[in-house]
């Protein structure tokens, strides 16, 4: 019988970014004028109030918008989220929030905000960091507009600020907790707040461990029930029920052990 040698390991490469389309000088400038002046518009009706007619303002700007330019992406996205607050939408306040961070991070990664210190200065000097194609793009693209990564940092802050507020309004154990989390990303560094957002979003922070442990028990007691009724159906056959088993816990371990009561309760 003949053996087979073992199938080399499998190496798999990071995935990169795909190098978005570049229009050309003259195609870029009069593409970002267009949505620029949609934008205007869309900035007059949010103004007046008029935060549907706002909203398809900013969709419009966004159709004519290069893609890889992110930052003007993204204000638009956060600005879309703007309206929705106001709608008091908050489930589509949250998505494009999120919309407008997945942009800001196209140009700016997570990972180099946490590289840097208090001081906003590299706490990982001397290393280097590889740029893929499509980063260089985008940052070249943001230096071209004459923006720079503090400006990212700013509208950052605000897109953070709009979803934190958006999930705080769901409600329920997992938007509760992706709120907190939020305004934690908020006291933080590089994010610089107003004295009036810094309150809230200390108000925030005192306050929600609370209603994160209420909503989570909550939702915990409806799904033990649900898992009761369950268990209740497939046992009742058997002419046994959920209550036949009962749970106690070992304070010692922190583990359950289980007893048959052929009784019940």
């Amino acid at each position: 019988m003949s053996t087979s040698s073992p199938a080399p390991p499998v190496t798999q490469k990071p995935l990169e970014c795909p190098v978005p389309e570049i229009f050309t000088p003259e195609q870029e400038k009069s593409l970002l004028e267009e949505s620029n002046a949609e934008k205007v518009d869309a900035n007059k009706g949010f103004t007046s109030g008029e935060y549907n007619s706002a909203i398809q303002g900013y969709e419009k700007a966004l159709a004519v918008c290069p893609t890889y330019l992110e930052y003007d992406v993204a204000v638009l996205r956060s600005n879309i989220a703007a309206c929705h607050l106001k709608l008091e939408e908050w489930k589509q306040a949250i998505e494009s929030a999120t919309q407008a961070l997945e942009a800001l991070d196209a140009i700016d990664p997570p990972a180099s905000i946490a590289e840097k210190d208090g001081s906003g200065g590299d706490a990982g000097a001397g290393k280097v960091e590889e740029m893929d194609d499509a980063t260089e793009v985008r940052i070249a693209a943001l230096t071209r507009t004459g923006k720079t990564i503090n400006d990212v940092h700013k509208l950052r802050t605000k897109a953070l600020l709009r979803r934190a507020k958006a999930r705080q309004q769901v409600g329920g154990w997992s938007s509760l907790q992706g709120a907190l989390e939020d305004y934690q990303a908020l006291s933080k560094p590089p994010h610089q707040l107003s004295s009036l957002d810094r309150k809230a979003v200390q108000a925030a922070l005192r306050e929600l461990p609370p209603r994160l442990d209420e909503a989570k028990n909550t939702e915990l007691a409806d799904m033990m029930g649900k898992l009761k009724q369950l268990g209740n159906g497939i046992l009742k056959p058997f002419g046994l029920s959920t209550d036949n088993f009962q749970f106690a816990k070992d304070e010692a371990s922190g583990g359950y052990s289980m007893n048959f009561n052929q009784g019940g309760k």
